[in-house]
């Protein structure tokens, strides 16, 4: 399967059984809620990602402050905030829910107490997917490093990031085929990473 379109609303139940086969939604304004299983993956090797110089130094600096699962609604509203969007009112509903419930988080990037970059994603057993991000001037860059140091930390085997961009090759995504995602899926699934949460 690529990609299938469906006629109702996703629940957090809903979403934990998608994830878990390694399916994600998209939707569209006003369109359905489609179902992607992409036959090549992006995602992330946690033991190779390195961080840029600029990175680096905002965040030695304290240039950003960073939170975690603070203002996840807040995450996913700005992530939403684009010209061409996979986020609707009917996935932040559901997502919000998830993240309630301990399986989605999201990581907060401030300025001058402004919001200014975030990342959010789903976390079951010892797999992370990540959703989307949102900042400029290196503050989702911040997010996303911060995230990864967590993963970590936590024990986490699989870094998930969709379909690859420009942006997520730039941070160190790579393809692989879909036997080989399922393959260590499975293997994250048999374990359980822990998230670490400041709150």
């Amino acid at each position: 399967m690529s990609a299938v379109a469906i006629d109702r609303e996703l629940t957090a139940h809903d979403l934990v059984d998608l994830y878990r086969q390694g399916i994600f939604p998209m939707a569209g304004s006003d369109g359905p809620i489609v179902l992607h299983r992409p036959r090549r993956r992006a995602i992330f090797d946690l033991e190779l990602i390195a961080m840029d110089p600029t990175t680096a130094r905002h965040l030695r600096t304290q240039r950003f402050g960073i939170t975690v699962d603070r203002c996840f609604e807040e995450v996913m509203r700005r992530c939403a905030d684009r010209e061409e969007t996979w986020i609707d009112e009917r996935l932040i509903a559901a997502y919000t829910e998830l993240h309630r419930q301990g399986l989605a988080h999201s990581v907060e990037s401030w300025r001058g107490g402004m919001l200014v970059g975030g990342i959010y994603g789903v976390s079951i057993g010892a797999a992370f997917f990540g959703e989307s991000l949102f900042g400029m001037n290196n503050a989702g860059k911040a997010a996303f490093h911060e995230l990864v140091r967590r993963l970590r930390q936590g024990g986490y085997l699989l870094f998930d990031s969709q379909y690859i961009n420009d942006f997520t090759r730039a941070l160190g995504a790579f393809e692989t085929d879909a036997a080989d995602f399922d393959r260590r899926l499975r293997q994250a699934l048999k374990h359980e990473a822990r998230f670490p949460c400041d709150v």
